[in-house]
């Protein structure tokens, strides 16, 4: 059986509300979780949504 790797380059917003797809090296990285604006990174706690056009959260 011969292994086969595959690496992530994209991957959802780790914000629960959030509907973005962000590249891994574009994202902002927040306690080993990968987020596409600093609103989602820092939890909505000063900034409100993630200003992409089509996302709600």
């Amino acid at each position: 059986m011969e292994k086969v790797m595959t690496t992530v380059t994209q991957m959802k917003c780790a914000c629960s509300s959030c509907l973005c797809i962000v590249s891994v090296d574009d994202a902002i990285k927040e306690h080993s979780k990968y987020y596409c604006s600093q609103g989602c990174a820092e939890g909505h706690k000063t900034i409100k949504g993630c200003s992409h056009t089509g996302c709600g959260c």
